[in-house]
């Protein structure tokens, strides 16, 4: 079965951000490849693999990248499918410098832009985009989003149950 989104990072010291997004993926059973390919160091791979993507039937894609981060914008201008920028950490800027690369696209070239190393947030937005036209997916992101409603109050009960200072101790892994 073919691929609905392509996972792109500009450099293998992404993979450990980048994976969670294709965690993600998995997670809701959705299909997809993951590459590496660099906007300055392997432009005409880059360029030929984003310009296949549309025929090849991805339907969005998530990139990655630090620094400079042309990435996710370089391959937005080639395409018209949805792109999502994931802002890479570098320890120069702490990924500021990846972020205003990405959210800075002149008007025309869209980039949808997560915060710094959210791939989690990436991946959960495309199978957001792919669910408006998918209603199965629709139903797993209602189910998904129950499951963090009852999270966020099964911790509320635990710290009404045993205090703050408790809670935090527990936390520490004191308690």
């Amino acid at each position: 079965m073919k691929p609905r989104v392509s996972i792109v990072m500009g450099s293998d010291s992404d993979l450990s951000i980048m994976s969670k997004s294709a965690a993600v993926l998995s997670d809701f059973r959705i299909r997809y490849e993951m590459i590496i390919c660099s906007a300055h160091r392997s432009p005409a791979a880059t360029h030929t693999y984003a310009t296949a993507l549309e025929k090849r039937g991805i339907e969005v894609v998530i990139a990655g990248a630090g620094g400079a981060a042309h990435l996710p914008g370089v391959i937005a201008s080639w395409i018209t499918i949805p792109v999502i920028g994931v802002p890479v950490f570098t320890s120069a800027l702490h990924g500021v410098d990846s972020l205003y690369s990405i959210i800075a696209m002149p008007p025309g070239i869209p980039v949808a832009t997560v915060g710094i190393n959210a791939a989690v947030n990436a991946g959960l937005l495309a199978v957001e985009i792919l669910s408006v036209s998918d209603a199965s997916l629709r139903t797993s992101l209602r189910v998904y989003k129950k499951k963090l409603a009852g999270a966020v109050d099964q911790k509320n009960k635990k710290l009404q149950r045993r205090g703050y200072k408790a809670y935090l101790q527990s936390m520490e892994g004191k308690i």
